[in-house]
């Protein structure tokens, strides 16, 4: 009989600590192809997702433009810092609190006429000046992607009509095809 603690079955078990270069080197060989899988189809989903996102906003930035006109009877705004909260006391015609800070341009990433969201660029354009009432009668929102083909692939564009559009390879317009 061996001895107790002796013996060539714990002399086997004591080479066998960790993993040989090999192994690891196999291991790795497979992180490197699951990511090589994932990272494109994570690519694809956060484009994805920043379109819809733009999309969505685009039909806020409508409904927000529809209501303001409604509201103060003054046609469409001027300019989208319009659309936002007031600093203090109750909403009007200059502070009309129907979208966040963002949309209305008054964060650090917007003006007036321009906001980023989302990986996009939005920008208002007010047209149409109704002479004889001195309101707006229409407006365009563009969409553009900060870089085509990672933050998002295609272009939107929308007016008064509510109708969106999009265009994958250039700044969209109202010859578009909507959505």
């Amino acid at each position: 009989m061996p001895p107790l603690g002796g013996g060539r079955a714990n002399d086997d078990m004591r080479k066998q600590k960790g993993f040989s270069l090999i192994e690891l080197l196999i291991v790795v060989a497979i992180i490197l192809i699951i990511a090589a899988i994932a990272i494109p189809n994570l690519l694809k989903s956060r484009i994805a997702a920043n379109e819809a996102s733009t999309t969505s906003t685009m039909r806020t930035l409508n409904t927000a433009e529809v209501t303001f006109a409604s509201t103060y009877n003054s046609g469409f705004s001027d300019g989208l810092n319009r659309l936002g909260a007031p600093a203090s006391g109750q909403p009007d015609m200059n502070n009309a609190d129907l979208v966040d800070p963002v949309l209305s341009g008054k964060t650090g990433t917007g003006n007036n006429t321009s906001f980023i969201k989302a990986g996009y660029i939005f920008t208002y354009v007010p047209t149409g000046t109704n002479t004889t009432f001195g309101f707006i009668a229409q407006y365009n929102v563009l969409a553009d992607p900060q870089a085509r083909g990672s933050s998002g692939q295609r272009s939107f564009f929308t007016n008064e009509s509510a109708v969106i559009r999009a265009n994958a390879t250039a700044v969209a317009t109202i010859s578009d095809n909507p959505l």
